[in-house]
């Protein structure tokens, strides 16, 4: 009888774990390794098609695949995965830095900022090229997914610069909410903070982190957005942190960021 010859390359994954209480704690590959805090999800992905990862011996080169980290040996480059040190940065985003890692247009982006946080974090939400202020990023993937779930409503604060003078009645429709093409948005907090000749300086809290949220409910007004600064993200504050620079959450913040 011949030899029976075992596939130990695993290439393909297509069909998701059905939904039952052994399979809560499974994710894909991709995000496993990024969980981990060793790489962005692309970067993952690019490891795992070059075959340098295996999960119980076995090579896995779909990204997709389904992982139990708690019962699973995935090791890379022949090291077990080993969770890294847990870091938060606050970063102050300038305008023009784009809140990604690389850009193929060579484009700064915030990362160019980063020297010296020790570890892989990556952005949790994003900013607009044309957005300032607070930027939160981090390895820790448990709390970046609960700060950007809706279900969380946790509160982002921004200062805004109108293209127009706004009437009572158009920071009123905002508090109320904005019809957006993907559907209205949760009542805002807005505090006019002062009125020029032209334009109107609002302040804004949303519970949400729809894509270029804030511009999009001001163009609902018939406005553009001129200035758009993210001061407070929860309980954290921007404070006095120079533009461009980044310091470290305290213990004491993540807490607050967390409850």
């Amino acid at each position: 009888m011949p030899a029976i010859r075992h596939n130990t390359t695993v290439r393909h994954e297509t069909r998701a774990p059905k939904a039952n209480a052994k399979n809560v704690r499974r994710h894909t590959l991709d995000r496993v390794l990024s969980k981990a805090g060793l790489s962005s999800r692309t970067d993952a992905r690019s490891w795992i098609g070059a075959g340098r990862v295996t999960v119980n011996g076995m090579k896995v080169q779909s990204p997709d695949f389904w992982v139990d980290p708690e019962s699973d040996r995935v090791v890379l480059d022949g090291k077990p995965l080993i969770a890294k040190k847990k870091v938060y940065v606050l970063l102050y985003k300038p305008k023009g830095y784009l809140t990604t890692y690389k850009d193929p247009e060579g484009r700064p982006t915030v990362y160019d900022l980063l020297n010296g946080t020790g570890e892989w974090v990556f952005p949790v939400g994003r900013l607009d090229q044309n957005t300032t202020g607070l930027l939160l990023l981090t390895n820790d993937s448990a709390l970046g997914d609960y700060i950007t779930s809706p279900r969380s409503k946790v509160r982002k604060t921004y200062l805004v610069k109108s293209s127009l003078r706004l009437d009572d009645e158009q920071l009123e429709r905002l508090r109320a909410g904005i019809e957006l093409s993907d559907g209205p948005t949760r009542p805002a907090e807005v505090t006019r903070i002062r009125d020029s000749e032209k334009y109107t300086f609002f302040e804004i809290v949303i519970t949400e982190g729809r894509n270029r949220q804030v511009r999009r409910m001001v163009e609902a007004l018939g406005a553009k957005v001129l200035k758009l600064v993210r001061t407070r993200l929860g309980p954290i504050t921007i404070g006095d942190l120079e533009i461009g620079k980044y310091r470290f959450l305290t213990q004491e913040e993540v807490r607050g960021l967390a409850s």
